[in-house]
């Protein structure tokens, strides 16, 4: 009995050795698979994968990709820290499972896509970018140690689509994709202060305002607009509508993220005005005392026939071909000058080229190849050469601020409120020439079809322009482009405003006119008024004769009755 008691006891005590050793074996199994998942592979698989999570962190704090804000400090781009999501795919047990979970938790992630790469035979697979805090806790209550997450910078515009034509917007992984974003890609990387834009956001909330209540209005397909300082060419505002978020910029349409702006070239009609008189009265000799004679259309060999949109079957003095926007009368001033003397003209103005604009959305001008003098006279009046509205206010700014030629900016000199300082010195007409040009715009809104653009004390002075769109064949007189140019105050320009509607639709309050006047002026007018209040501009108080120098030229009603009457006799 004893015998058999004692072989049992060493048969248990055999087994719980063999159990034992089993056990230790295991454990020390599962100890090596832990360091080598830990410090082996975590050290140094997980660290090539992963960008060595330690290093970047450090690192992109040095290297945050800067701020830009406007011109008073508004931040309008930033970079904050943010977790984004991966998966190492070979520490997860259930793949399905924490497929479902992730897709439950984020709607937007794609079941099948999200299931293969938690099935991948890798060690890093990305699963989402740019968690908020609440969504990086709801995946930590997961408890799955597959999911792990990596500091990154998300890029956050805090005005929205308000500037994102001008500030642009970056890709996910930092890199500048349009806008200043792009073209200031390696200043903003490179462990810089903040770059300040020459926008001023105040201005920018307006303008959009006005163009998009405008555009809503008329059942315009789009809007461009902007606001110069004509002394130095800092851009004060821009916008073009549609606009688009900057934060969801793959998601915008082609439409929504042109730049009609700066990369929309157009026919603009009589704006284009400004510059032709201005030509005319520069390179001439007593320019105001010339006449024309806009009794009948202007016939040319091989064009067809001039008319007028406000037609005044009269003969007509230089102030009254600008007021009333004859298009025989600008003719006939081109006609005169001859097509190179206009050509070099419109060169200098900067309307023949490219903007030297700091964006890369910048298109340039368009006219017709070979030029033959046919082009010159519709050139003269806004047809035959497409410009961008950037170009077109730049050029009138130089024209009114003396005639020094400036060119357009959007970053703000040394980021302080100094001046921009990119005049390049050039005159382009004479001082005598850029004061005629002030009191013919200002004319032009008091007497003629900017009236609707008047503020009362800020000496409005402006132009319209309505132009049919070109199509395949000719120009389609159902579809136009609305636009006005102004400044303020005329006596002594500031500031320059421009405003542009694509395909409106007259309405009753316009009497079914969408005609620049109509539609256009008015939107200038609100602008400049919210502009004059933001900057707390006083009334003007102006001598008489700045206004009634060329007024005397501007015949009345009853003088023009008269003039009929003996013609007709």
């Amino acid at each position: 009995m004893k015998g058999e008691r004692g072989s049992a006891l060493d048969q248990a005590r055999g087994r719980m050795v063999i159990v034992s050793a089993v056990f230790v074996l295991a454990y020390i199994i599962v100890a090596a698979r832990v360091v080598d998942i830990s410090i082996i592979q975590g050290g140094f698989k997980g660290r090539d994968v992963a960008g060595y999570a330690d290093e970047s962190r450090d690192e992109g704090a040095l290297l945050r990709r800067a701020d830009i804000t406007d011109r008073n400090g508004v931040l309008l781009a930033r970079s904050l820290r943010t977790a984004s999501l991966y998966v190492d795919p070979s520490m997860v047990r259930n793949a399905e499972e924490v497929a479902k979970s992730l897709v439950r938790l984020f709607p937007d992630l794609n079941y099948g896509s999200t299931l293969k790469k938690i099935q991948a035979k890798s060690r890093f697979e990305w699963l989402k970018r740019n968690l908020t805090p609440d969504e990086q806790q709801k995946v930590l209550y997961l408890g799955e140690p597959g999911l792990a997450f990596k500091d990154e910078d998300r890029r956050i515009y805090p005005q929205g689509g308000l500037t994102s034509h001008l500030v642009g917007y970056s890709s996910v992984d930092g890199n500048g994709i349009a806008g200043v974003e792009s073209s200031f890609d390696g200043f903003l990387k490179g462990n810089n202060p903040s770059l300040a834009l020459t926008i001023d956001v105040r201005f920018q909330h307006a303008l959009r305002r006005e163009l998009n209540a405008a555009m809503h209005e008329y059942k315009a397909k789009g809007a461009a607009g902007i606001v110069m300082d004509v002394r130095n060419g800092e851009i004060l505002a821009l916008v073009s509508l549609p606009d688009f978020d900057p934060h969801h910029a793959v998601d915008a349409k082609d439409v929504q993220k042109f730049n009609k702006a700066t990369l929309g070239t157009y026919e603009l009609g009589s704006v284009f005005k400004v510059f032709s008189v201005a030509a005319f009265i520069d390179s001439q000799k007593n320019p105001l005392r010339k006449a024309f004679d806009a009794r009948e259309p202007l016939k040319r060999k091989s064009a067809r026939p001039i008319r007028d949109y406000h037609a005044q079957e009269r003969i007509l003095s230089l102030p009254e071909v600008f007021i009333h926007s004859s298009n025989i009368g600008t003719a006939l001033m081109a006609e005169t000058m001859g097509t190179k003397t206009l050509q070099d003209y419109y060169t200098h103005f900067g309307l023949i080229g490219k903007s030297p604009l700091e964006i890369p959305e910048v298109a340039t001008s368009r006219f017709n190849t070979p030029w033959h003098d046919v082009d010159t006279l519709s050139a003269s009046f806004g047809h035959a050469v497409a410009v961008t509205p950037l170009q077109l206010i730049t050029g009138v700014s130089s024209i009114i601020n003396g005639g020094e030629k400036i060119e357009p900016t959007l970053i703000l000199n040394d980021n302080t409120h100094q001046k921009a300082a990119k005049s390049v010195s050039e005159r382009i007409v004479s001082p005598q020439t850029a004061h005629r040009m002030r009191q013919l715009m200002r004319l032009n809104v008091t007497d003629g079809s900017g009236k609707k653009a008047n503020v009362p004390g800020l000496m409005v002075g402006g132009k319209t322009g309505t132009a049919d769109k070109p199509g395949p064949g000719g120009y389609d007189h159902d579809k136009r482009l609305s636009s006005f140019v102004a400044a303020f105050p005329m006596d002594d320009p500031r500031y320059a405003v421009f405003v542009m509607l694509d395909e409106p639709t007259g309405t009753k309050n316009t009497n079914n006119f969408a005609t620049a006047g109509w539609v256009a002026a008015p939107v200038a007018g609100e602008v400049i008024a919210t502009i004059a209040n933001l900057e707390g501009l006083a009334p003007r108080i102006v001598g008489q004769d700045f206004e009634s120098t060329l007024r005397h030229l501007v015949k009345s009603e009853e003088q023009v009755r008269e003039e009929r009457n003996a013609q007709s006799h």
